[in-house]
C-alpha cells in the first residue's frame, strides 16, 4: 500500500479491526518512510450493480452517492454517520440478496425512503421532496399527511 503523503511503498498497519458488521475491515497504517499516519478500508469486491434510471439510463450503483444523498437529507438532524452507514449497508445487502444485475432507481429509492421514515421523520420529508419532486405544496401535504396517517397507526 502506498503512502498517501509521499508515494513510499512501504507501509505498516498498526491497528485493524471489523467495520459494518464483519463486511469491511478498517485498518490504520503508517508509512516507514515519512511517518504519516491514515485508514483504509478493506471490502469484498461484489460484482457491478446497474442503476436503471426513470429516463432509460443506466449508471453503476454508487455507494458513495447514495451516502452523500442521505448527508444532505439529514442535516442538521440528530441522525448520526454510524446509522447513514447501517442504512447504506443494509440496501446494499438486500439489492446484492436479489441477484440481479440491473435495478431500478425507483427501488432503490423506495428501500431509502422506508428505512429514512423509521429514523428521521424530517429527513425522510427532505429527501422525498427531492425523490417524489413536490411540484406544489398540496403535493408535500399529502406526504406529510401520509406519514402522521403512518405514525398514529404505528407503522413508523
Amino acid at each position: 500500500m502506498k503512502c498517501g503523503q509521499c508515494d513510499f511503498d512501504d507501509t505498516k498497519v498498526i491497528e485493524s479491526r471489523d467495520v459494518a458488521e464483519g463486511q469491511a475491515v478498517r485498518r490504520r497504517r503508517e508509512c516507514t518512510h515519512c511517518g504519516y499516519r491514515y485508514t483504509t478500508y478493506e471490502r469484498v469486491e461484489r460484482p457491478q450493480l446497474i442503476v436503471v434510471k426513470n429516463d432509460g439510463t443506466r449508471q453503476l450503483f454508487s455507494r458513495q452517492k447514495l451516502l452523500g444523498g442521505l448527508y444532505r437529507a439529514c442535516e442538521k438532524t440528530p441522525v448520526t454517520s454510524v446509522q447513514l452507514e447501517h442504512l447504506v449497508h443494509s440496501i446494499e445487502q438486500e439489492l446484492y440478496a436479489c441477484a440481479e444485475p440491473e435495478v431500478k432507481s425507483g427501488k432503490v429509492g423506495e428501500m431509502v425512503m422506508v428505512r429514512l421514515a423509521e429514523l428521521d421523520e424530517v429527513a425522510y420529508v427532505r429527501f422525498a421532496s427531492v425523490y417524489r419532486r413536490f411540484r406544489d405544496i398540496a403535493s408535500f401535504e399529502q406526504e406529510l399527511s401520509q406519514i402522521r396517517e403512518r405514525k398514529i397507526a404505528g407503522t413508523l
